[in-house]
């Protein structure tokens, strides 16, 4: 058996949904499911929008090597 035709992500994306689905009821009837209210909805939205933007403007200086400021000029 080859590697590439093992594991969950192998699998018919019809077939992952079927799993992940009955995971997740069985963790609701357990009741260690996680149900988002609409604040840490939004907090953890807000936090992972910064840390994309964050991470962005970093590459971005990056790849535009150092900066020069005007002084280094005279």
């Amino acid at each position: 058996m080859a590697t590439e035709d093992r594991g969950f992500a192998s699998m018919d994306p019809e077939k992952q949904r079927e799993i992940a689905r009955k995971g997740g009821r069985a963790a609701h009837e357990k009741g260690t499911a996680h149900e988002w209210t609409t604040d840490e909805a939004r907090t953890a939205g807000r936090k992972g929008g910064i840390t994309s933007h964050q991470r962005r403007r970093e590459r971005r200086g990056q790849q535009a090597g150092p900066s020069r400021s005007p002084e280094s000029d005279m």
